[in-house]
């Protein structure tokens, strides 16, 4: 018998994605799923795709979830911590919300409002000393998908020296997933399609945790909505320090890491490469004509930067393989 896993708010787009992971995972035994307005209904007619998965989403309470060795919290932002109360001291939680992200009570009120829950073990492995740990925690905050993407793409240029930590400039795509899944006019696909919007430009809550995990004293950053349905893109510029090379600052540090992907020199990313996978994909370069270092991110924002990056974090957690159930190539077309 595997590890016995839960998800609460399986119901969104990486409640599902988990769900859909978890279902095929060779170390995890799926024993239950939650959700809010759905809870009662199968889980087919919430996410069709799961077709096979016989599981019905039930009421997201400790009734439920107590019986797991590890719960996945796949809930709006501020209501992670509630239930973790709940939960029996022994069981492992990987929250795939905010509320535990931030170390900062001030950012976290400057960014999200209202009290800060507190502050677990981040969940980033590739960064320095966060695999040990996330081994030693029973609980885990993942990142955010913006965060994801961009601090892989910038945390060892800044710990290197190559980068100016002072002078960081993003822009950045994320697909329509990244939204959740309630129904908003901005979303509908008559609206979307054929349209780039910039939204929360200037303020984007994930400029605290970036900023946190990456060492970056400033940072801006501008988010765009592309017509997609997943996948993150993001451009990452910074002042170049002391002539460093930061395609080989890159290099160096993921050279043993199976999901980040430094391109051959000349090769960049683009997301549909990194569909479906826990991969991101990573080139950097320097400006010809301003010298700003450029480095161009991708990942699928439900998998690397959601529930993939999740499953590699319980996997750390209980001891399994960390690449177990998950995949390093992307679905094409």
């Amino acid at each position: 018998m595997g590890v016995r896993v839960a998800v609460a708010g399986a119901s969104g787009y990486a409640g599902g994605e988990l769900l859909r992971l978890l279902a095929g995972h060779p170390g995890f035994d799926l024993i239950a799923a939650t959700a809010h307005s759905q809870a009662g209904q199968h889980v087919t007619s919430v996410h069709p795709q799961l077709a096979g998965l016989d599981l019905t989403l039930g009421t997201t309470d400790a009734a439920t979830l107590g019986e797991a060795d590890l719960v996945f919290l796949a809930l709006p932002h501020g209501q992670s911590g509630a239930v973790a109360a709940q939960l029996p001291a022994g069981v492992k939680v990987v929250d795939l919300g905010a509320d535990f992200r931030l170390e900062s009570a001030e950012q976290w009120t400057r960014y999200y409002g209202g009290g800060h829950a507190g502050t677990w073990t981040y969940g980033l492995p590739e960064l320095p000393g966060a695999r040990e740990a996330i081994k030693a925690s029973d609980r885990v905050a993942n990142t955010g998908c913006y965060a994801a993407t961009i601090i892989l793409a910038l945390a060892p240029l800044i710990a290197s020296g190559v980068a100016d930590p002072e002078d960081v400039v993003v822009v950045a795509s994320s697909g329509t997933s990244g939204a959740g899944r309630n129904a908003r006019v901005n979303l509908l696909a008559s609206e979307i399609m054929g349209d780039l919007s910039p939204y929360k430009v200037g303020a984007h809550q994930h400029v605290a945790e970036i900023k946190q995990a990456t060492g970056a004293a400033s940072l801006s950053m501008t988010p765009i909505l592309a017509p997609m349905p997943r996948g993150i893109l993001a451009t990452i510029t910074a002042r170049r320090l002391n002539g460093g090379d930061p395609r080989e600052a890159l290099q160096a540090a993921y050279a043993q890491e199976p999901f980040i992907h430094v391109l051959p020199e000349g090769v960049w990313p683009h997301t549909a490469a990194t569909a479906g996978s826990n991969s991101c994909h990573l080139q950097a370069t320097v400006d010809v004509d301003s010298g700003r270092i450029i480095v161009v991110s991708a990942l699928d924002n439900l998998g690397k930067g959601a529930a993939g990056q999740a499953v590699q974090n319980a996997n750390i957690m209980v001891g399994l393989p960390e690449t177990a159930g998950l995949s390093v190539f992307g679905v094409a077309p």
